[in-house]
């Protein structure tokens, strides 16, 4: 710290002490210099204004340095402002006292010039690089408050989307992406055939094992291809490409997705048969654009994707058989030469105005 820039308090009842103190202090370039007779005068100073070094002598009426020390380490906003303490020689034991209430050195008389110069300014460096810690503890903290506030975020997007996006979205700023805008969007839905039968003959603890199993595979894919999860309703699941992150060729993303799917439900399917229980798995793949956005109340939120293209992937998955994936004319355009698929004909569709030229997807060109 610049000498002319320290604010320094001298505390001595001994006016010739203090002229002595003050010359000197001077003389090294500390312009800053305020004086007081006592400790309760030092303490009325230290509440007005704000210094980097008091120099306190031991020994004074009203209130002695012990006691002054014992009021800064009791405030939490002088306790580490930096004192010396002055004594006269032979006073080792109190001066012993007066470090262990926290005084930063201590300086002998009479005053020796050299080394005064040395602790005063030791104790103003140290208090110099005491500021900078804590500025730095400062920073550190408003980092921390920062990161756990955007690790809240994340934890919430995850609850929307895959990890990957959920840690773009909040390194990026963009939650502004939970707004409701509008977008083109690949939607899947999923649904178990026979569940409603199986649910009827079986013990809800089977119920909760069976969706456990099959959540826990699906979820896992999803994620894996980037699907933005919008919802479970017992056994059916939708899910959409392309949004809020927007991705090179989303049906792509999806016809690999649901091809995986089936590929992977086989030996749930086989499994849970063994048990007794007869499951299949049907998909419905529809593109288009909807709505989306955040929708909900404080403490429960979802992603909603609205529009015509959810209603038409829900209605291609319900007439999807266990093993089928279903999609229409148009989605089937933007992938035609990556899949393998073949006509099932004009499909009605309930909520649909026209038929619906549909495809079962049976696998990817080699």
């Amino acid at each position: 710290m610049n000498p002319s820039d320290a604010a320094l308090l001298v505390v001595d009842d001994n006016e010739d002490n203090r002229y002595t103190l003050t010359r000197r202090l001077k003389r090294e370039g500390y312009a800053n210099l305020t004086t007081a007779d006592n400790g309760k005068q030092a303490l009325e100073q230290l509440k007005s204004r704000k210094f980097d070094l008091m120099l306190l002598d031991i020994m004074m009426p009203e209130m002695n340095g012990y006691e002054v020390l014992e009021h800064l380490k009791a405030d939490a906003e002088l306790r580490d402002l930096p004192v010396i303490m002055i004594s006269a020689v032979g006073e080792v034991e109190s001066v012993v006292r007066c470090i262990e209430l926290g005084a930063e050195d201590y300086l002998p008389k009479p005053f020796d010039a050299t080394l005064l110069r040395a602790r005063v300014g030791a104790s103003l460096e140290k208090k110099r690089l005491r500021d900078e810690v804590r500025e730095w503890g400062k920073q550190l903290e408003a980092r921390v408050q920062e990161q756990v506030a955007q690790l809240d975020r994340l934890g919430r997007l995850k609850g929307f989307f895959s990890p990957q996006l959920a840690e773009s979205i909040v390194s990026g700023g963009g939650e502004e992406l939970l707004k409701t805008h509008r977008r083109e969007v690949v939607v899947v839905f999923l649904d178990l055939r026979g569940f409603t039968a199986f649910t009827d003959g079986s013990e809800p603890e089977e119920v909760m094992g069976v969706l456990g199993e099959y959540h826990r595979v699906m979820g896992q894919l999803i994620m894996a291809h980037e699907g933005t999860l919008e919802r479970f309703v017992g056994d059916g699941l939708m899910i959409f490409f392309n949004d809020p992150i927007k991705l090179e060729n989303p049906a792509a993303n999806a016809v690999r997705m649901a091809l995986e799917m089936q590929a992977q439900f086989a030996p749930l399917r086989a499994g849970w048969k063994k048990r007794g229980f007869e499951l299949d798995l049907g998909i419905g793949i529809a593109q288009g654009y909807a709505t989306l956005g955040a929708i909900g109340f404080e403490g429960r939120w979802d992603y909603a994707c609205i529009g015509s293209v959810t209603n038409l992937a829900a209605r291609l998955c319900s007439e999807s058989k266990g093993g089928q994936i279903i999609t229409n004319q148009k989605t089937l355009a933007r992938i035609e030469d990556l899949i393998q698929a073949e006509p099932l004909g004009d499909l009605v569709l309930k909520g649909v105005a026209h038929p619906v030229p549909a495809f079962n997807i049976t696998g990817l060109k080699v």
